[in-house]
């Protein structure tokens, strides 16, 4: 978010949480990417704050309360008030609980893959409606297609990604390999280590597909220890989440911190993945 927006969704929060009965003089801004992300004070509670055109929370409430209600790893909303999206000035806000990181902060490979395994075996439990990992991928395409949309976009650079995002989606799809509800976006930035293990938070990027696209979306050391990956389908997935990204880094309105750094540094690691054959 902008600096105006930030304000603002402070405010909306802050205000919320205070409407509910809880008792707030502060918050500490955690992360602000599309959405924001605040630990409000002194009450403890974990808000996050989006814009109301751009968020799907009322979904990801409801599948944060299946997958914690089955013990999944999850972070779980507040218990002190009511487990709902709530909209003011523009914003949704949800609250969920805190949790005091752990030392180290950083989680080890082999407790991420367990945590992951286990929220995968979670998922396949629910029968819920989800885009499929390639709706993904058209949304990159069209940006990529998009000149204004995307106008710092080199000639060049523009081809590898289209080219990419082409061909691998390509060879993905003629592995056809198993697929099931995913969390979506399962990096190190949505998982929370806590004193109760390593905990996966925003559930609003679920998609359906094979658990080695979410495997992408983890360090590499991650997917030594989960059981069963296909570790060629896997090396495919992570270019394709590479190009993916990059080309949002490259849209005009992306705000993304220090992103158009990240997508020039990102299409070099695209080359050198496919090497000079154009293939992984």
């Amino acid at each position: 978010m902008q600096a105006s927006e930030v304000r603002r969704a402070v405010a909306v929060a802050m205000s919320t949480a205070s409407s509910l009965g809880l008792t707030v003089d502060d918050a500490i801004v955690l992360q602000n990417s599309n959405k924001l992300t605040l630990r409000l004070l002194p009450c403890d509670v974990l808000a996050r704050v989006a814009p109301v055109a751009d968020q799907v929370a009322r979904f990801e409430v409801e599948l944060a309360q299946r997958l914690a209600g089955s013990g999944c790893p999850v972070a779980a909303l507040d218990p002190r008030v009511e487990p709902r999206v709530h909209e003011r000035d523009g914003f949704v806000v949800t609250l969920w609980t805190y949790h005091e990181p752990v030392t180290p902060q950083e989680v080890s490979p082999a407790d991420y893959a367990r945590a992951l395994e286990r929220l995968h075996a979670g998922m396949r439990t629910l029968d819920v409606p989800a885009p499929h990992f390639t709706d993904r991928i058209e949304q990159a395409q069209h940006l990529v297609a998009d000149r204004d949309r995307t106008p710092a976009l080199a000639d060049a650079d523009r081809e590898l990604l289209g080219d990419t995002l082409r061909s691998m989606r390509r060879l993905i799809g003629e592995r056809g390999g198993a697929e099931q509800l995913l969390h979506g976006e399962p990096h190190p930035g949505n998982v929370l280590s806590t004193k109760n293990g390593p905990l996966f938070i925003d559930l609003e990027t679920c998609c359906r597909g094979p658990v080695e696209f979410d495997l992408a979306h983890a360090p590499e050391e991650v997917g030594e220890h989960y059981p069963g990956v296909d570790q060629g389908l896997l090396r495919e997935c992570r270019i394709l989440v590479l190009a993916v990204i990059t080309t949002w880094r490259w849209d005009r309105y992306d705000q993304f911190p220090d992103g158009r750094r990240l997508g020039t540094e990102w299409l070099s690691r695209i080359r050198a993945a496919l090497g000079p054959e154009g293939r992984p």
